[in-house]
């Protein structure tokens, strides 16, 4: 558990998040060319970002790993609850889900990981 911003939210359990090498797989492979092309048109992109870099890091706890590399993965995933072609709601899903990710590993998001996000938008 993250011992630095205390508990994750209530109901959430680190037991139920199991690190999946598919998912981190999948993160690698796509990530930078969906970023890329839904960075202007969703408002997580940053926090999208911050995430991914705190799942590379090898400081990051397993569990920590595990629910962003679950959360990224679903981004990714043309498979979705909503697909994302639908105009006004097919990112809903997916901001759902990085939501939830982002606040169950926020202490875990560093200064670092968010600085390099920002510069993914100075290029």
């Amino acid at each position: 558990m993250d011992k630095e911003a205390g508990k994750l939210p209530a109901g959430v359990l680190v037991e139920n998040f199991e690190y999946d090498k598919k998912n981190e797989e999948l993160v690698k492979k796509s990530f930078w060319s969906k970023t890329k092309k839904v960075a202007g048109k969703i408002p997580f992109t940053r926090e999208a970002i911050a995430m991914y870099y705190c799942a590379l890091d090898a400081k990051t706890p397993l569990w920590a790993k595990g629910i962003a590399f679950g959360a990224l993965a679903y981004f990714i995933s043309p498979i979705d609850a909503i697909p994302d072609a639908l105009i006004g709601l097919g990112f809903t899903d997916d901001a759902a889900v990085m939501a939830a990710g982002i606040r169950a590993i926020a202490g875990q998001v560093k200064e670092e990981h968010r600085q390099k996000a920002e510069e993914f938008f100075k290029n």
